[in-house]
């Protein structure tokens, strides 16, 4: 068989990697010292010619060896068992992007990362078997490490749960210069970042619970002679229940290629190192920030009172501080513009953390990879991402942590720009808030009306910055965002905060995740929903006595109304709906009525819309409409966002005969 010259020389490429090897250089050195001579020998090719060479290295079996770790399948180096990784990456976010297969690249190292299966996920020990046709609660796993995301495909809910999957993690270098060199083993055991698992159970509804956040330690691959290690990973919950097994997944971790191995000696004095510089750095900005607290408390007694959070416990109850949760983080080509970033952070599901017995409220700041992963969290989780994009985009941004009007503890996001413009960000919501103090000794009425929800601000803070609140008030209302004002802001240390949240200061904590592009079908789901939605609106009909009759023409008119009301939440300029309602104006006859509802999900469940639209008196009137030469019509518009994100609209409308 005859090979094209581009294949030959991958061919040349690969091997000549595969013989670059420390392991198989040694190897090749004894053969030739063992047959030829000593080590130090300097061979004269007119004496030994390469066939006697070659016979040797055969005669030892190191020929046969290295043939078989070496697997040719186009220009990847994979095994067949193997599925080809999923992989995206900072650099590999498009708008509209599936997930690519990603080839071995045979100069580069990477860890496979393989979920051999499930077992004693005791909650789902009577979980029934999967009905064809009915949807039922299924498990995915989700991967981050290094910039690299995957996930598991889902898989029945039970207690041997069939979770068996692979992933290529590659290990690349970080240093300038170096990320396009294979990792040794020196520099594959200065790699602390863990592997971050989170998994989630969807429900036959669509919601998401978070079952397990776990970090797992990989470097223990690195002491095996094979290059290859086994274990079970004993998952446990999160929040309250973060002692409770939730199941156990049997996985192993192989280099590809195989390397020389490390002492396990050196591997746990390493971990030991690092555990010790991690507790040494937290135990200082500990002291720093008691001592920074007491000076506060020392300015004014009510001080005690404000909502200043320097720490947060995340999902595993690990105490953090709350800058350490902050950072930079770069869209790519999935968003274009801070106000799209705002419409997509509010696009996820806003769910305080339950509690169990019920009680106060719990605070749980989730890692972003298991808010992301979870698709809902709190007001704390929103506005730290929206933050952190903000911040990619360029803006001056902080997290604010404070009160709204009732008194509820509550975050959000402001921006300073270089004029001093005051500009506040509801990350639940994408609304923007222009913030003019009022002065307190304004006589009343005369301040400008408040448009924002929020009543105190005790803290602002970024991934470099903290400041508290030290002015007479804490009201938001009388709040002047001048951060550099020592008489009205105190702030922390930024080399304290740095040595802790800085890029590379605290390795072992989780990097920030890259966004993922949206895999739905825009068109599919659209019409999918819309038809699921006229067949409940027609059922709903026959069980009131009413005939339904659709209007596919008039359904179809919808459309540019619905692209109006999402344009208008995007950019915050109101769309022009004149074609829509010169349209609908020609559709109507003379003497007909015409009657519309528009309205806006999150979720893209038709059952639990047509619930919520059903709850609307105006919308029930519409699809409950009695008269002459009644004509209904439903229009579904899905607006999908990075992750699992977005926005479903949906117009009911009529239109009847008018009767006297």
């Amino acid at each position: 068989m005859s090979l094209p010259p581009e294949k030959i020389g991958e061919l040349k490429q690969i091997i000549h990697n595969h013989l670059s090897q420390h392991d198989i250089q040694s190897r090749i050195k004894d053969v030739l010292s063992q047959n030829f001579g000593h080590q130090e020998t300097v061979y004269d090719p007119d004496q030994i010619g390469e066939n006697e060479i070659l016979d040797a290295l055969r005669r030892q079996g190191v020929v046969d060896d290295i043939m078989q770790q070496l697997a040719f399948d186009g220009t990847s180096r994979q095994s067949p068992l193997r599925p080809a990784a999923r992989l995206v990456t900072k650099d590999e976010n498009v708008k509209g992007g599936a997930s690519k297969k990603t080839p071995v690249d045979p100069t580069r190292r990477y860890i496979y990362f393989q979920i051999l299966g499930g077992k004693a996920f005791l909650e789902h020990l009577h979980e029934g078997q999967p009905v064809q046709g009915h949807a039922s609660a299924t498990f995915t796993l989700h991967l981050n490490f290094r910039g690299q995301r995957f996930s598991s495909r889902p898989v029945a809910c039970a207690c041997e749960p069939d979770l068996k999957e692979g992933f290529l993690l590659e290990l690349h270098k970080d240093n300038a210069g170096d990320a396009a060199r294979m990792a040794d083993p020196t520099a594959m055991l200065s790699m602390c970042d863990p592997l971050h698992l989170v998994l989630i159970k969807t429900d036959s509804s669509g919601d998401r619970t978070l079952l397990s956040s776990q970090f797992l330690e990989w470097r223990t691959v690195l002491a095996s002679q094979a290059g290859r290690v086994s274990m079970s990973i004993e998952l446990m919950g999160v929040g309250t229940e973060n002692k409770v097994p939730v199941g156990i997944l049997d996985v192993q971790i192989e280099l590809i290629p195989k390397t020389q191995h490390i002492l396990a000696d050196v591997i746990s004095a390493q971990l030991s190192l690092e555990k010790s510089k991690q507790a040494e750095k937290e135990r200082l900005f500990l002291v720093y920030a008691k001592q920074w607290w007491r000076e506060f408390l020392q300015i004014r007694q009510s001080h005690g009172q404000r909502m200043v959070k320097i720490f947060a416990q995340d999902e595993n109850c690990v105490n953090k501080p709350v800058c350490s949760f902050v950072r930079p983080l770069r869209a790519g080509r999935l968003l274009d513009t801070p106000r799209e970033a705002s419409r997509f952070v509010s696009l996820i599901g806003y769910e305080k953390v339950p509690v169990l017995g019920g009680g106060e409220r719990a605070e749980q700041w989730a890692n972003m990879h298991t808010f992301l992963c979870r698709n809902k969290g709190d007001s704390e989780d929103h506005a730290v991402l929206l933050c952190s994009l903000l911040m990619g985009f360029g803006l001056d941004s902080y997290v604010c942590v404070g009160t709204k009007s009732k008194g509820a503890a509550h975050a959000w996001v402001v921006t300073i720009n270089t004029d001093g413009l005051v500009t506040f960000w509801e990350s639940l919501t994408g609304h923007r808030y222009i913030h003019r103090p009022s002065n307190p000794d304004d006589l009343p009425g005369t301040s400008p009306k408040v448009q924002h929800p929020y009543k105190t601000v005790g803290a602002v803070f970024n991934h470099q910055s903290f400041y508290a609140n030290s002015q007479p008030n804490d009201s938001v209302q009388t709040c002047h965002f001048d951060l550099q004002n020592e008489a009205r802001w105190k702030s922390m240390s930024e080399d304290a905060i740095l040595s802790l949240c800085g890029a590379g200061a605290m390795p072992s904590w989780p990097g920030l995740p890259p966004l993922c592009a949206s895999t739905l079908d825009p068109g599919m789901v659209s019409n999918s929903l819309e038809l699921e939605l006229r067949a409940l609106v027609t059922e709903h009909r026959r069980e009131q006595g009413l005939n339904t009759s659709w209007d596919d023409q008039m359904s179809y008119l919808l459309t540019p109304a619905l692209a109006a009301y999402e344009t208008e939440r995007l950019t915050g300029v109101p769309a022009g709906n004149e074609d829509f309602q010169d349209a609908v104006r020609r559709a109507v006859p003379d003497g007909h009525t015409f009657k519309g509802y528009p309205v806006q999900f999150i979720h893209r469940n038709a059952k639990r819309a047509f619930a919520a639209c059903l709850r609307s008196p105006v919308c029930e009137d519409i699809i409950q409409c009695r008269g002459d030469h009644v004509r209904l019509a439903v229009r579904v518009r899905v607006f999908p966002y990075p992750e699992s994100a977005c926005a479903t609209w949906l117009m009911f409308a009529c239109k009847y005969k008018s009767v006297l």
